[in-house]
């Protein structure tokens, strides 16, 4: 099949703005033919990539469409997909995996202390409870020996949490005293996602409810952590709202590059920290802390400068998206209220920590997330990521001799069926880049693939405003440069990429892919 000489989809995105549509709630769009009926439908037996990575946020959809007995919302039985994604989203899916883990991460903070006999305990809410489980142990499901999780439910009652900044902060506060109370739990690690999950929205007073609510219960939880003899660590997994304009004034809802403290809550004169350091330090800071032997295969570095008094119980409290930035308007966390961190940074020892870059795995300039921020936090080790391997197949060529890829494209060749890409549309977000999309796009043009239908997901973070309609044209243009394929369905993100089982948004997308429902949007012509 030759390009569909379109623009379509990006117009009507761009038409969609004008209404005050924003790119992550973003309705299906669907392309018509000149009959009025949608294009590029999953039909049984074609071939798909989902080209995300990252992965947690990609299983929901995945399930959906691969298992045979998926039983969230009514599916088509007999699809029948020959189905890869680009890594490892989860075990046990029935896909191919193009780029599968390369090692098993050992030796991470929570598989040395369980070695050494102590307890821990995790607590959050269920929207990070991924990052202090399965990326905190170094991509392992499994928890350790002596090793209790405490997620609490995320609020069904809003669409989104600018609507309830607070989101469940009290709980978890509440949760975290009644622990540290209990004289039997070793180390308590939590995190507070309300800077990351509400800085996400363009919403600056909600933002800063944010803010001040993670500040006040983080004078609560040190209080209460002082009566019980607890030392504590305050540190972040990467920055967000520190720098909430772009130079032009736009807003910017995305990660940032900026640093994260490091402090000890500690009265002990004696104690000092090295001043710079980069995530990969926590691990070995905390083993130090607690007199636990640092494992070779941490290759950071203790921040704690000389011996120190062993400290039996540790509490580490992990401001998720609490970035240190420039004093100024441009920095939400410097515009609110926060009295307990500023006097933390000013009494306490504390290090500013790299959080972003080639220090947490990623590409040099390229924004911190809270995956890797929690990998890093619990490896104590630079893991390369998945988004590095990738761009160096492409890079070296090697990308065109991956299995997983060329089994589903020489499935639809000789098959005569399509080839479906989907996947977020954008080169900033952290589960996928628009370059992965254009590298499997001049594959299945080398190779000669004959149907292929893109199907894009947006979502605006770390994008400046409408850059989605401009993503959208980009991935047009190189259809008609290819001559091969069209764009054929837009949706937002939210719909998409879903973590909690809010199986009423994954039908959403299921329907748009399958049956093609959404606004239609007609073909207008050649250009």
């Amino acid at each position: 099949m030759t390009a569909t000489k379109t623009n379509a989809l990006s117009r009507a995105l761009s038409a969609a703005y004008k209404r005050g549509v924003d790119d992550e709630m973003l309705e299906p769009l669907v392309l018509l033919d000149e009959k009025g009926n949608p294009e590029g439908r999953l039909q049984r037996g074609d071939s798909v990539i989902f080209y995300n990575i990252r992965g947690e946020r990609e299983i929901e959809l995945t399930r959906s469409l691969t298992e045979r007995n998926f039983g969230e919302f009514p599916v088509e039985r007999d699809l029948d997909l020959n189905f890869a994604t680009m890594i490892e989203y989860k075990k046990g899916l029935p896909v191919a995996v193009a780029f599968p883990p390369e090692e098993c991460i050992t030796d991470t903070l929570s598989s040395v202390i369980a070695r050494a006999g102590k307890l821990q305990t995790k607590i959050t809410e269920a929207e990070k409870a991924i990052h202090l489980g399965y990326f905190l142990n170094g991509k392992r499901s499994a928890a350790e020996a002596g090793e209790e999780r405490i997620i609490i439910a995320t609020r069904k009652d809003v669409v989104l949490f600018d609507e309830a900044p607070r989101m469940s902060i009290d709980e978890i506060t509440e949760n975290v005293i009644t622990k540290m109370r209990d004289k039997s739990r070793d180390i308590l690690i939590v995190n507070y996602p309300n800077v990351d999950v509400v800085g996400h929205i363009e919403n600056r007073n909600a933002v800063i409810d944010a803010v001040e609510a993670v500040d006040e219960a983080l004078g609560i939880v040190l209080e209460e952590a002082e009566k019980n003899n607890v030392i504590s660590i305050v540190t972040a997994d990467h920055g967000t709202v520190e720098k909430w304009y772009y130079p032009d004034g736009k807003i910017d809802t995305g990660h940032t590059d900026s640093p994260v403290p490091f402090i000890i809550v500690s009265k002990d004169d004696n104690l000092r920290l090295r001043r710079n350091g980069e995530l990969s330090d926590v691990a070995p800071s905390i083993l130090h802390l607690m007199g636990i032997d640092i494992p070779p295969a941490m290759a950071g570095h203790s921040l704690i400068c000389g011996d120190i008094e062993v400290k039996k119980r540790v509490l580490l409290l992990i401001l998720d998206g609490w970035g240190l930035g420039e004093k100024g308007r441009n920095n939400l966390i410097y515009e609110a209220k926060t009295p307990v961190m500023d006097r933390l940074m000013s009494v306490y020892p504390h290090s500013i920590l790299k959080a972003s870059g080639e220090a947490v795995g990623l590409p040099e300039k390229t924004v911190g997330n809270s995956e890797v921020g929690h990998l890093h936090i619990g490896a104590g080790r630079r893991i390369y990521s998945d988004r590095v391997r990738i761009n160096r197949a492409i890079a070296e060529g090697s990308f065109m001799k991956i299995e997983a890829l060329n089994k589903v494209m020489d499935s639809s060749i000789l098959e005569g069926s399509a080839l479906h890409l989907m996947g977020i549309v954008s080169f900033f977000s952290s589960h996928g880049s628009v370059d992965h999309l254009c590298a499997l796009m001049e594959m299945a043009k080398k190779k000669g693939v004959k149907e292929l239908y893109v199907h894009a997901m947006l979502g605006r973070r770390g994008e400046r405003p409408e850059s989605g309609a401009l993503y959208i044209e980009k991935i047009e243009q190189q259809c008609q440069k290819l001559d091969l394929g069209s764009v054929v369905s837009v949706i937002g993100r939210y719909w998409s990429m879903d973590r909690e089982e809010n199986w009423n948004r994954i039908e959403k997308t299921y329907r748009m892919l399958v049956y093609g429902e959404g606004t239609g949007i007609p073909e207008r012509g050649s250009l």
